[in-house]
């Protein structure tokens, strides 16, 4: 019998991990060591914008995809 990892878990499980890290460097001596970059803020607003585009296209998908069921 094996166990088998959700995925889901796992990422979360990893993000937290580097939110801990990145925690720790921002309390260490060195005060660049936790600082965002440019390239990492950037990176979030795309991320961002395109997460927000695809909640949109998925909405409007949705509503369509409703209207075609019979009541």
């Amino acid at each position: 019998m094996t166990m088998q990892i959700d995925p889901r878990f796992m990422a979360v499980h990893y993000v937290l991990a580097k939110l801990r890290a990145r925690l720790a460097a921002v309390r260490s001596d060195d005060p660049a060591a936790g600082a965002l970059s440019l390239e990492w803020v950037a990176i979030a607003i795309v991320l961002v914008t395109a997460a927000l585009a695809l909640a949109t296209f998925l909405t409007g998908k949705l509503g369509t995809l409703e209207s075609l069921i019979p009541n």
